[in-house]
């Protein structure tokens, strides 16, 4: 039997041929970076010829666009980003979570979120038939 210890294992860059960017590298000292306090962590970018501001909201119609256009280049022609919210809260239902908690974590009302997304699986059928039952054995008739 053969063992291993990290150093004598190889690197991506033996495997692939790869040489890192920067070899030598010193190390950067992020005290030197003085942001806004208000900087937000994905700012919008600037449009051609405008200054960058870490404070400027991105505009979601460009977001979505650009989320079409990548989407499409990756073999995806008819995902939207506004799909990833009813995935993500499928899901979420799928993994067990309660259905008032994923409608809370999700900005719906529990009635909204069960029509709009618990129909998509039967194993959130299945979930939310066994959350009802739970919640049904509180008011005894």
């Amino acid at each position: 039997m053969m063992t291993c210890s990290p150093s004598s294992l190889p690197s991506v860059t033996d495997i692939c041929g790869l040489s890192p960017a920067f070899p030598t590298a010193p190390p950067v000292d992020l005290s030197l970076v003085k942001l806004p306090a208000d900087a937000l962590m994905f700012p919008n970018p600037p449009e051609s010829g405008e200054g960058f501001s870490f404070t400027r909201l991105r505009n979601p119609r460009n977001t979505a666009k650009e989320f079409v256009r990548k989407a499409a280049a990756l073999g995806f022609p008819d995902l939207q980003l506004k799909d990833l919210r009813g995935t993500h809260e499928t899901h979420l239902l799928d993994r067990g979570m309660s259905p008032a908690a994923v409608a809370a974590r999700c900005g719906h009302d529990p009635a909204v979120m069960l029509r709009s997304y618990a129909k998509r699986t039967k194993k959130a059928d299945t979930i939310l038939v066994s959350k009802a039952r739970e919640v049904a054995k509180a008011f005894p008739i």
